[in-house]
């Protein structure tokens, strides 16, 4: 089913599971993104950026994301991801997407609570989740850029009075990820995150998670993550794949040749990741 985003981390909470959000690029990689999701069984949140929206066309998105979640039977949230721009936000929610993430992490304390209860009653009013930031998560990411002087963790106390305050369906939190970290893994902040857990009583959202230990998975998912954005991994493993294929196949070759094994490539992570955010080992709620 599509699905809003309040909705499907409904139901992970309940499983006391996480859910996927991964980040797509161009329209080849949709279809089986939302396969991949299904053989494992899990819901799969679809991520795009702006940019990524404007380059394929909203409306073609959310009727490819429709289609698949209806045919495929599986449950499919589609995202915008780390939105700013307040008219993007209106487009994406107007074009059919469930889901919207506002970003007002690098405002003002009280200008993000502000902006994003406008951006929450916006989207409430047409049947749409919104995600909101507190803290901000290190690196750079398409449309995201924090230097790591810049980092902040979000402090409990502020969580519980952003949360109050704005409506939100679900908060991103800084526990020490970073957008974009790939050769190397970062520690993440544990305990932190579950003082914020105890503090506030909505789902909890996981940015940079290409750069999360996986042996951290369980700890992260029984402290309230309830969404675990996987991006920059996805999308190195699809160019390293086509840098592959690319060179290698004649020119007069047909194009799917080389994009068939990219897509394959970044499958296998997604059934990967899906399997691990099913938390199978620890109880139900």
């Amino acid at each position: 089913m599509y699905i809003t985003l309040k909705e499907i981390m409904k139901k992970a909470d309940k499983l006391n599971m996480t859910v996927g959000a991964f980040n797509m690029h161009n329209l080849e990689m949709l279809p089986g993104m939302i396969r991949s999701a299904k053989e494992v069984g899990a819901p799969i949140i679809i991520q795009t950026s702006i940019d990524t929206a404007k380059y394929i066309g909203y409306d073609v998105i959310v009727a490819v994301c429709k289609q698949l979640a209806e045919n495929e039977i599986v449950d499919v949230t589609l995202h915008l991801d780390h939105a700013k721009d307040l008219e993007a936000i209106k487009d994406a929610i107007d074009a059919g997407y469930s889901s919207i993430m506002y970003d007002g992490s690098s405002l003002p304390f009280k200008e993000n609570i502000a902006k994003t209860r406008a951006v929450v009653e916006y989207a409430h009013a047409r049947g749409v989740s919104v995600e909101g930031e507190l803290g901000t998560i290190g690196g750079t990411e398409e449309g995201v850029s924090v230097a790591e002087e810049d980092k902040q963790y979000t402090k409990p106390e502020d969580a519980l009075r952003f949360v109050q305050e704005t409506g939100v369906d679900a908060l991103a939190v800084g526990i020490g990820t970073n957008h974009g970290q790939f050769k190397s893994k970062t520690n993440v902040n544990i305990p932190l995150l579950k003082k914020i857990h105890e503090t506030v009583d909505i789902p909890l959202v996981l940015h940079g998670g290409t750069g999360v230990k996986e042996s951290d998975y369980p700890e992260l998912i029984n402290n309230g993550i309830r969404k675990f954005n996987v991006g920059t991994e996805l999308l190195v493993n699809w160019t390293e794949t086509a840098k592959k294929y690319f060179v290698e196949t004649p020119v007069n070759k047909s194009l799917r040749h080389n994009i068939i094994p990219c897509n394959d490539r970044v499958n296998e992570i997604i059934k990967h990741k899906c399997h691990l955010f099913m938390n199978l080992d620890s109880p139900l709620k």
